[in-house]
């Protein structure tokens, strides 16, 4: 079994930005007066090559800010050829750089199969052989499990039911009748996407989505939100779905109907609340993502929450307050404000960093 003080789960954005601040923290470790060595750590990573997720998004996603405003802590992001806000690829070329500039400890196509309590705190268990650790971050986000809702009729359709994991260009559903069903923003972004090669695109919700105004961007969202994070009474910006360029053309040609929901999927199509009844040929999921910690149910045992998602300080949102030792970055609100976001990750990561040297630092460091 290999030894380390603290074991990263996943090499994401998370994952990454929790690793530099204690590459950076070790780098000061003797100028800042600690004893002995700086904790040793490794990051283990399903994937094979670095990207995270972002190597898995569909091919014209761009993100919302400029690549100056979506940067991890410690190196900016190059904007990319051509101009505009970087696209998914280019958010892959960056973490890839971003590993090789802080030579952070990346073990490959090393998925966490579970996390139990032994050796030195913690085993991780993998395909390739167990990691001990005294401390755990979980960092692995959401993608890997999405969350797939049962349509009625669903089992009936005879046309192809797939989610925004599996969604990659709209060609493959060239000439065909498509229902995007999600009311956020990779709904939105989808059936806009869509509307270069499909026939028809639905774009169904339970409620009508609220589009931001269209003078609002990703560089006023971030604006806005460093405002509020400085404590700032700055109110609330109207609508939940940025209104990108694509989205609003598909808007403004009427190239996407929004329907309520369907009362029912039906072997060739989908029954209407009216009582009407349409042929659909694919049904795309955007109905987002639950956290992806399956490996961490061995603690279930031992006292930790997985549902709706574990419990963590309050004032330290990413230290689990039901298994000493085990911390989360990455996943949202109740793991820090905006640390789903890969600008606003960086803050939730140096929070961890810290919060993990100061457990460690009555002990010592492992050998």
């Amino acid at each position: 079994m290999e030894s380390v003080d603290i074991v990263i789960i996943g090499a994401g954005q998370a994952g990454l930005a929790v690793g530099y601040h204690l590459r950076r923290a070790a780098r000061r470790w003797a100028r800042d007066g600690r004893p002995g060595k700086p904790p040793s750590f490794v990051l283990l990573d399903a994937e094979s090559r670095p990207g995270g997720s972002w190597q898995h998004y569909w091919d014209s996603l761009r993100i919302f800010t400029p690549a100056g405003m979506s940067s991890l802590p410690g190196m900016l992001m190059s904007q990319p050829p051509g101009g505009g806000n970087p696209r998914a690829a280019d958010v892959v070329d960056y973490f890839s750089s971003y590993e090789d500039r802080y030579d952070l400890p990346v073990v490959r196509a090393t998925p966490a199969l579970s996390v139990t309590r032994g050796g030195p705190g913690f085993v991780v268990d993998t395909p390739r052989g167990q990691w001990g650790a005294r401390v755990v971050v979980s960092a692995t986000g959401t993608w890997t499990n999405p969350h797939i809702p049962r349509l009625p009729g669903s089992d009936e359709f005879a046309g192809r039911i797939c989610h925004t994991v599996d969604y990659r260009t709209p060609e493959e559903f060239a000439g065909q009748r498509v229902m995007v069903v999600g009311a956020g923003n990779s709904g939105a972004q989808i059936a806009a996407d869509l509307t270069d090669a499909a026939e028809k695109v639905w774009w169904a919700t339970t409620e009508p989505p609220e589009l931001m105004p269209d003078g609002i961007g990703g560089r006023e969202l971030f604006a806005h939100i460093s405002r509020w994070l400085a404590g700032e009474d700055v109110g609330t910006i109207p609508g939940s779905i940025v209104a990108t360029g694509p989205v609003r053309r598909a808007r403004d040609r009427g190239l996407v109907a929004r329907v309520p929901m369907p009362k029912r999927l039906t072997q060739a199509g989908a029954v209407w609340p009216g009582g009407a009844e349409e042929r659909v040929d694919a049904v795309i999921l955007c109905t987002g993502f639950r956290p992806s910690l399956g490996y961490l149910e061995g603690l279930e045992e031992e006292g930790l929450t997985l549902e709706p998602h574990p419990a963590t300080d309050e004032a330290q949102p990413t230290r689990s307050t039901e298994i000493p030792g085990l911390y989360f970055v990455g996943y949202g609100q109740w793991t820090g404000a905006m640390s789903a976001t890969i600008v606003g990750v960086g803050r939730s990561a140096k929070g961890a960093a810290r919060a993990v040297l100061d457990d460690l630092a009555p002990r010592g460091t492992a050998s």
